[in-house]
């Protein structure tokens, strides 16, 4: 089942389409540069897996406001990026990048990449930078983008391990709770930030998917934060959601608390938190 949203797009993941077409989704268009800095350590990771040929058609997943379809669109400078995305501001945003950096062999479309209607055997490499993590159904996502792919194509995407080894997610959110973040272990799999940070889960899922060949690459970054990281932090959509109910004093003693807890990872006025990934490829059978 799905649902037509903005310009009759077709969605299945109609929550994220909400929260990306919401405040989320502005938050990271109105400061893109800020949150290309942060999570752009995995993009060396990223790129040298996919080996994109500078003839390729590159497909870029989840694409947000388009750097990493940039990037792929000037390494197939022979070719064509197409990034896909559900956030109408983040498109916007990249978009307009793309023609500020004189980027001609790229575009954007407004789509839900588990129901897109792509070109049947259209690109020959599929990337996601974390765009992948927020599906309704993966497998049949997966299977979506497979059709997507020519024989053989390959797919490359990076995704966030267990969220114990992330604390750029921990070491916050701790300090806004006052308790370690936790998971319902009723729905282990649910859609979100750690949906894939299961190895055995995604080699099921591709390969129910129809992928082979499937390999996950444990990776080790630096998310930089930079300076004033607490007021950033408490501005995300996160932190927003978790401080909904509480009063203009409980704000401030969270700031405290948060600015408190990133001191340890401050360095020449720069906050770097250590982050973990998976960089997994597969070939479509």
């Amino acid at each position: 089942m799905f649902k037509l949203g903005m310009m009759g797009m077709r969605i299945a993941n109609t929550e994220q389409a909400q929260a990306w077409n919401g405040y989320e989704g502005t938050h990271w268009a109105d400061h893109h540069d800020r949150w290309n800095t942060v999570v752009s350590g995995i993009n060396d990771e990223l790129f040298a897996a996919a080996a994109i040929g500078q003839d390729a058609e590159v497909l870029d997943v989840g694409c947000g406001t388009g750097q990493t379809t940039r990037l792929a669109a000037r390494t197939a400078h022979h070719g064509h990026a197409t990034g896909v995305d559900l956030s109408g501001p983040m498109l916007v945003r990249a978009r307009a990048t793309a023609a500020e950096e004189g980027i001609t062999n790229v575009r954007f479309e407004p789509g839900d990449a588990q129901v897109h209607p792509f070109p049947e055997g259209g690109f020959d490499v599929a990337i996601s930078r974390g765009g992948i993590m927020f599906f309704a159904d993966p497998a049949a996502a997966f299977a979506n983008i497979g059709r997507a792919l020519r024989p053989d194509g390959r797919l490359t995407f990076a995704c966030l391990r267990e969220m114990d080894r992330n604390d750029w997610f921990t070491v916050p959110l701790t300090a806004l709770l006052g308790h370690k973040p936790e998971f319902s272990d009723s729905a282990p799999y649910a859609p979100g930030m750690f949906s894939l940070a299961d190895p055995g889960r995604i080699r099921g899922v591709l390969s129910e998917a129809g992928f082979r060949d499937v390999r996950a690459v444990p990776v080790d970054t630096a998310m930089v934060y930079g300076s004033d990281a607490a007021a950033f932090i408490l501005s995300t959509g996160p932190a927003r959601f978790n401080l909904r109910d509480v009063d203009r004093s409980a704000i401030e003693r969270a700031r405290e608390r948060l600015t408190t807890a990133l001191r340890p990872y401050e360095e020449s006025g720069t906050v770097r938190m250590h982050g973990a990934w998976w960089v997994v490829t597969a070939t479509k059978a």
